[in-house]
């Protein structure tokens, strides 16, 4: 008959074991849901930008790609509001430079004006 000592151990061993093999499935399973949700991301991401494709005309794409690049909130509106009107059928033909200019103006908060006087 093996030490009481020698049956504490196997047991411990045990449940470390079957703790270790449980943290390996959760971590599994983890992963597995992370790499769905960055799928998912990544198909919305296209989807997002074909219908900008479609209906941006080239220069209005290559403004706000700029402003994406010096204000990417005030792009990610721009982008909503864009998709949003599309998706309601209220957008008849594409969206050239001069329109996106007009739709950022009213977007973009006023400017205040800064004045430095020197004495």
């Amino acid at each position: 008959m093996a030490p009481p000592e020698d049956d504490e151990l196997a047991e411990l061993r045990r449940r470390r074991v079957q703790q270790l093999q449980e943290m390996q499935t959760s971590e599994a399973v983890n992963a597995q849901a992370f790499a769905a949700q960055e799928a998912e991301m990544r198909r919305r991401d296209s989807e997002r930008a074909e219908v900008l494709r479609r209906i941006l005309s080239s220069d209005a794409r290559e403004r706000l790609g700029r402003i994406r690049l010096a204000k990417p909130d005030v792009a990610a509106a721009v982008e909503q509001q864009l998709i949003a009107l599309a998706a309601s059928g209220r957008l008849q033909r594409v969206v050239d430079d001069a329109t996106l200019r007009s739709l950022l103006e009213r977007i973009s908060p006023e400017r205040r004006e800064i004045r430095i006087t020197r004495r």
